[in-house]
């Protein structure tokens, strides 16, 4: 019997193989890489999250804009939440259940992203989430979502939610374009429009000193941090900086290496669907957010230690628990750091170190 980590592995290289045996022989410039944006590896596997959720995450994040940037954490929760069935569906019927109780809490406005930070709004919350007017669905739109990106891909902009939100997007609309419609897609450029002068979020840097956004903080030449300018260099970077937790450094900000994996994860799918010099790109930025979480100071002394959950969130025990926990936050990133730690692992074949950094998540989640 394998373990979760190890059985996802197994399923996602499955799909790398079949994936490759699909494109054989063809010269498309810019095909993925890997399977995610693969419309035929998705007929190939069912997926037991139900796909209304892919829909319904894309109709909010093309509404975002109308209340602010961050609200866009309520529909790529949604996506998330439906690619985690297709990476990973075996696991116990509980989890899914548990993970569809969450979904359908942020549809209901229990996010903190949602209306609750945008008061002002004249939508609910529920109400990102309802079908737009029936249109044509056009494909080659989905290049847009992409062009968006660009303009804010060089910095990281709040702790990576810009390149999170639309590598989301750009997959399920890769996998399932009739979703490919006019009003989803530029719903989304505008959302993208918001970050393109965004800061790379804020650190808490002690009582004394308080939380200070990125931009003005000025960091050590040398400070230890891996160079990177590659996928597999980049993964294998973030999962060391997984292997290496422990309760006793507790850092607060930069969206915590939550946001450092999640980040890490859109290049990689940003790169499987084709935007090889994009992502490359986005590499930078991204090795550049990991050397602002790295650099905060430890404030275990102030805050406690990090918490640790008994489980990890692909096991039933975790949602049997009644412990499952949440923070501020953890409502919609919960399923999007299971989504985005098992693209990490399939883009590198490290077993060990992939599992090592699986028993990690309990830090996370």
């Amino acid at each position: 019997m394998h373990s979760p980590s190890e059985s996802s592995s197994l399923i996602r290289r499955e799909f790398i193989r079949l994936s490759t045996g699909i494109i054989s022989g063809m010269a498309v410039p810019g095909l993925m890489s890997r399977s995610v944006c693969a419309e035929d590896v998705r007929a190939a596997t069912a997926t037991p999250i139900a796909e209304s959720f892919l829909s319904s995450g894309l109709n909010a994040l093309a509404r975002a804009h109308h209340m602010s940037s961050m609200a866009g954490h309520l529909g790529a929760s949604l996506i998330a939440g439906y690619f985690v069935g297709e990476q990973r569906p075996n696991l116990d019927p509980s989890v899914y259940e548990g993970i569809e109780g969450d979904l359908a809490r942020v549809i209901r406005g229990e996010s903190v992203f949602g209306k609750k930070m945008s008061k002002k709004s004249t939508l609910s919350d529920a109400e990102l989430f309802e079908p737009f007017p029936k249109q044509k669905p056009d494909e080659t739109l989905i290049d847009g979502i992409a062009e968006g990106l660009e303009k804010g891909i060089d910095k990281p902009r709040q702790s990576g939610h810009n390149v999170i939100f639309a590598c989301l997007a750009i997959r399920a609309l890769k996998q399932h374009p009739e979703l490919a419609t006019p009003a989803i897609v530029d719903g989304i450029r505008r959302l993208m429009a918001m970050f393109a002068n965004e800061t790379p979020g804020s650190g808490y840097y002690g009582a004394k000193r308080g939380r200070i956004h990125g931009n003005k903080i000025t960091l050590p030449e040398d400070d230890g941090t891996p160079a990177y300018n590659d996928i597999d260099s980049m993964v294998i970077a973030v999962l060391d900086e997984a292997i290496e937790l422990t309760p006793e450094v507790h850092r607060s900000g930069y969206g915590g290496l939550v946001h450092v994996i999640n980040h890490a994860a859109a290049i990689v799918d940003l790169a499987d669907c084709g935007y090889d010099e994009l992502a490359q790109r986005a590499i930078q930025s991204h090795r550049h957010h990991l050397r602002l979480w790295r650099n905060l100071p430890n404030v275990a002394d102030e805050k406690g230690p990090t918490q640790v959950s008994k489980f990890t969130p692909h096991v039933a025990e975790y949602w049997k628990s009644g412990s499952v926990p949440y923070d501020r936050a953890l409502l919609t990133h919960r399923v999007k750091t299971m989504f985005g730690f098992d693209e990490l692992a399939a883009a590198v074949d490290n077993q060990a170190k992939e599992k090592a950094a699986y028993e990690k998540l309990r830090y996370l989640m």
